[in-house]
């Protein structure tokens, strides 16, 4: 007998007593909670996402899709990136301007193959404005989940107000939960027990986020 089957047991004998309950899902969960905190426009929405970014020590940049191009190079000219990878999906607009070598993803790509990459550009699923989260969902534009997590510098595109939500039931309501789900609010960081904070452990150390309006 497995782990797993002794813990099983354990919960059932544990309900073997509690009487059956067959109200459906939907009524048992309150769903009374306020949908998001407040009333804003379009444009305000959009503002406290990048202040709640910024609070989250990402780095915001606004822009509009003809000058994309123009900025992603000049992030990476500033980074001095050699390399930058992309995901398969991404629109081969968005690197036109840039002089880097472009590496594309492969089921082949390991970890430390990543790790000598010196950004990555990809897109995303959602942003949510209240908490200043980045979801990532494993789409053309983003690729697997490690190219995000490996590199030291993601520059991640958010098309505005588009891809923009108010609150988290927002973004639930607009994503697939079977799919591979990343949420990111800022850098990759941790503090050990005096709090001292380290960042770039599992992710990033610097992520640099563009808001783009215009297509």
């Amino acid at each position: 007998m497995s782990s797993r089957d002794l813990i099983l047991g354990r919960v059932r004998r544990a309900l073997a007593d509690a009487p059956p309950d067959d109200t459906p899902y939907e009524e048992a969960v309150d769903r009374s909670y306020l949908r998001e905190h407040g009333q804003r426009t379009t444009a305000e929405t959009v503002d406290l996402l990048a202040e709640n970014l910024a609070d989250y020590r990402a780095i915001v940049h606004r822009t509009d899709a003809g000058e994309l191009p123009m900025l992603i190079m000049r992030l990476l000219a500033a980074r001095g990136s050699a390399s930058v990878l992309v995901p398969p999906g991404l629109p081969p607009g968005w690197m036109s301007a840039a002089d880097p070598t472009l590496v594309h993803d492969r089921a082949v790509s390991t970890a430390r193959m990543l790790d000598e990459v010196g950004s990555v550009v990809t897109g995303c699923a959602l942003a949510i404005a209240e908490t200043g989260t980045i979801v990532l969902d494993g789409g053309p534009e983003q690729g697997r989940r490690r190219i995000t997590l490996v590199p030291d510098h993601h520059i991640c595109v958010v098309r505005v107000p588009d891809q923009v939500v108010a609150s988290v039931p927002a973004a639930l309501e607009r994503i697939d939960p079977v799919r591979p789900l990343t949420w990111i609010s800022g850098p990759s960081a941790t503090s050990d027990i005096e709090l001292d904070r380290v960042e770039g452990v599992h992710g990033p150390r610097t992520l640099e986020v563009v808001l783009v309006s215009g297509g």
